[in-house]
């Protein structure tokens, strides 16, 4: 059995109707019900729900042997894994964001809000800027407009929110999207399904 760890939610529903396109499907799992692992063994897969944030987390260590998490979770935990494909679902972006009036002044400590903090941290490590990171769990665009930080590092869908809330985009960091993630011994020792899947699905995007 191939242990495949989705991210519950909208783009996990995505992600199993792509695997179900690629000769992978388990029709439990579209019953209405509260279970959370679901397995054919017809075509050897057994699928389970885990929060988006976590898949990488079961992927790493060998609870699953594949899943499917978004590019900034890998940049956030850096997790020992093999990343094998970009699914192009998902898309947004990483990106730094102020109130429109903000004007950085490279002779003060910026101030970060943000819960990606090895992320934001790495970039401007690489800009040789000196920040103070305030690390916060949710309505991160709230801080610069208490004043509690100068820019906010955070992911950008469609930039409504940050409208509403009179700041706008400044950088963009990196482009996100869900990507195809494998365990390193995993990969080893069950290969030739993992590359099944892996290639299946490569010619459904190319499709």
């Amino acid at each position: 059995m191939l242990n495949v760890a989705l991210p519950k939610g909208r783009l996990g529903e995505k992600v199993y109707d792509m695997f179900e396109k690629a000769g992978f499907e388990c029709p439990s799992i579209k019953e209405n019900n509260r279970k959370l692992i679901f397995e054919n063994e017809e075509v050897g897969v057994r699928y389970f729900w885990v929060k988006p944030s976590d898949v990488a987390i079961y992927v790493e260590r060998g609870a699953a042997d594949i899943g499917v998490a978004g590019k900034d979770i890998l940049l956030e935990y850096e997790p020992e894994i093999y990343e094998l494909l970009d699914l192009d679902l998902g898309k947004c972006r990483m990106a730094v964001a102020a109130k429109s009036d903000f004007r950085d002044n490279p002779q003060k400590t910026l101030r970060v809000a943000t819960k990606f903090t090895n992320i934001a941290q790495q970039y401007y490590l690489s800009k040789g800027r000196d920040i103070d990171i305030i690390h916060l769990n949710g309505s991160i665009e709230i801080a610069p407009i208490l004043d509690l930080s100068d820019v906010i590092v955070d992911i950008v869908e469609t930039g409504t929110t940050l409208k509403e809330n009179n700041l706008e985009v400044f950088e963009t960091i990196v482009p996100i999207s869900a990507r195809l993630i494998a365990n390193k011994s995993s990969y080893k020792f069950k290969s030739e399904q993992i590359n099944k899947i892996k290639d299946e699905i490569s010619s459904l995007l190319e499709a």
